[in-house]
């Protein structure tokens, strides 16, 4: 019992809240919207059907060996004992129905938390572009594009657009909602809503290369009025445009790119204006092109078709 205790303690510290100390959560065990709410939902209910296996093992392996061999008398010795019908239908019957219960909860659970399924009317649009080793965020109707943070209003469901412009990729934002592929030439989903502020990390899961491990961002939860003022917020000048994404898609952290834009060498974000609204579907429709035509213009416009250009030579992030 002071076992089961131990767990629930340590899991209770795990999912306190930490962004009242300004920590940035990385874990679905501190939940900051309703999906990775469930998922910590079910692991707890996980947990604790397991226990019927296991807390009886760890309660009774002790038990046993003070009964039969450090008690006096040691116990009835029964060589001809060989076959118990209780025992059976207890060793056999719990295990089956725990996986019958486990499979109906894993069933339904991923039935609620389909990436595709819509959390609420009027979802914020949010397009993502994986490259080497970034994320663009892309807001079309706000008409701004960020690198390496994605702002999201409390309270409103968040519907993600995602595709990558390089090799295959898997985002994950753990606090927020679970783990998706992006491939070039296709595009995937996420629906997720955030129910409180606070910072959450985002990270690429797919190893991509030398830069694989920094190519992280910051999920920022803000409350509406604030979110707002994020729209309004001042930006770096630059503007997403075919030049701009030629940079970005070169293979480099986000301080190399920006020192390549000719700003400031950093690791924070960087927030552009939107120099068009398709920038999406173009970086989609250039793996699809046909002939000398349109997808064929906008492949070229747009960084081409295939691996980055070489990386350059980094300094670290």
């Amino acid at each position: 019992m002071f076992l089961l205790a131990g767990m629930t303690a340590a899991i209770a510290l795990a999912m306190a809240p930490a962004s009242a100390h300004g920590v940035v959560e990385d874990s679905f065990l501190q939940p900051m919207g309703p999906v990775a709410a469930e998922q910590s939902k079910h692991l707890l209910r996980v947990i604790g059907i397991t226990m019927i296996v296991i807390l009886p093992v760890l309660i009774g392996v002790p038990l046993i060996l003070w009964r039969y061999r450090y008690r006096k008398p040691r116990g009835a010795y029964s060589p001809e004992w060989e076959y118990s019908e209780k025992l059976e239908y207890a060793l056999w019957g719990v295990p089956v129905l725990i996986v019958i219960v486990l499979a109906g909860w894993l069933w339904h659970s991923t039935a609620k938390l389909d990436p595709y399924q819509q959390l609420g009317p009027d979802p914020l649009q949010v397009q993502a572009i994986g490259l080497d080793w970034k994320w663009v965020f892309i807001y079309p109707e706000q008409g701004i594009a960020t690198v390496d943070e994605l702002a999201i209003p409390v309270g409103r469901p968040v519907q993600l657009m995602l595709t990558t412009d390089t090799v295959m990729q898997s985002m994950l934002i753990a606090p927020l909602t679970g783990q998706i592929y992006a491939m070039p030439g296709m595009s995937t989903q996420l629906n997720f809503s955030a129910s409180r502020a606070g910072t959450a990390e985002g990270e690429n899961t797919q190893f991509n290369g030398s830069g694989f491990g920094r190519q992280k961002f910051k999920v920022r939860a803000l409350d509406p009025d604030e979110f707002d003022r994020w729209l309004d917020g001042p930006d770096s000048g630059l503007t997403l445009d075919e030049a701009t994404y030629a940079t970005l898609r070169r293979q480099s952290v986000l301080a190399d790119a920006k020192s390549d834009l000719g700003l400031e060498r950093s690791t924070g974000p960087l927030v552009m204006s939107l120099g068009a609204r398709d920038v999406f579907d173009r970086v989609i429709g250039k793996y699809h092109r046909t002939g000398n035509g349109e997808n064929a213009a906008d492949a070229e416009a747009w960084g081409g078709i295939g691996l980055p250009a070489p990386a350059k030579q980094e300094s670290g992030q």
